[in-house]
Parts: structure tokens; sequence; C-alpha cells
């Protein structure tokens, strides 16, 4: 099984969360890891399972995921699974945005599936750290999504 974590950041937080998330899955799958603007459309083809990561800026997802998913969207993206997560402030999701949920619906639109629910993994302030056990979370939710993916693909 090949999976691609696909991760903008500009504080580093979510490219933390992405490299954490990639580590944990690569002990049973091939995992490769790229910056939304680093990422390949043959990569984005080939992936059995995409992860992407976004922090939340303005209530809404970064420019550089923006443009990646306006890139992919008619191809690349129809029938693939997916997961998607954000970093951002620990308050109300009506108050601060989510840039999972924003992703996760333009996933859908291009035909994507996602194997999860949209994840937030919350930060202390706007340059970080991520709040403690947030890192402990992301293991978890890496090594759910893994099983699923595993479960299903047998």
């Amino acid at each position: 099984m090949f999976i691609l974590v696909i991760y903008d950041s500009q504080f580093g937080n979510t490219m933390r969360l992405a490299r954490l998330i990639g580590e944990v899955m690569a002990k049973r799958a091939d995992v490769t890891l790229r910056s939304c603007a680093e990422v390949k459309s043959e990569e984005v083809k080939a992936a059995d399972l995409l992860v992407i990561g976004c922090p939340t800026q303005r209530h809404d997802l970064t420019p550089g995921v923006d443009a990646f998913l306006e890139l992919n969207e008619y191809s690349g993206l129809a029938g693939k699974a997916a997961a998607v997560f954000d970093t951002r402030f620990h308050s109300f999701r009506w108050l601060t945005g989510s840039a999972a949920r924003t992703t996760a619906r333009r996933l859908e639109k291009a035909g994507a599936h996602l194997v999860a629910p949209p994840e937030s993994f919350f930060v202390a302030g706007m340059q970080g750290p991520l709040e403690e056990g947030e890192a402990i979370r992301a293991v978890n939710w890496a090594r759910a999504l893994l099983q699923h993916e595993v479960g299903i693909r047998g």
C-alpha cells in the first residue's frame, strides 16, 4: 500500500504532525511525505491513501493547499481514499474555522472518499507549540487510519 502524506505549514506545527503521522504509517506501508508545493501529480494518482494536513488560517485552508486541490481537482482525486487534518486553536470550530473540514469538502466534491472524519490538532499559540497530548492523539489517529486501510486492502 502506498500512502502519500501532503502538508502545508507556516510555523512548523503541521509539518511536525505530518512527519509523525508518516513515521507511524511507514511501519506498515510505503509512505512518501511531501509539502503541497512539492507533490507530483503522478504520486497523487499512484497513492492508495492521501493524508492531507493544513494549518487553519483566517478560518480556512492555506493558499498552498488550495492550489494543490485546484490543480488535482479534475485528475487524480476521483475514487481516492483520503484523510485530512488541520492545526488550529482549541476553541469552538465556528470561532476558529477548520481547514480540515474545508479540505474534506473539496476532496469529496472532486470524487475522493474520506476514510475518517476531518481531525483537528490543537496549538497553544499562533506559532505553536502543539498543546500537550496532541502528538499522542496524532499517533493514535494515524494508527486508526492505517488499521482501516489495511483492513480494506487486506
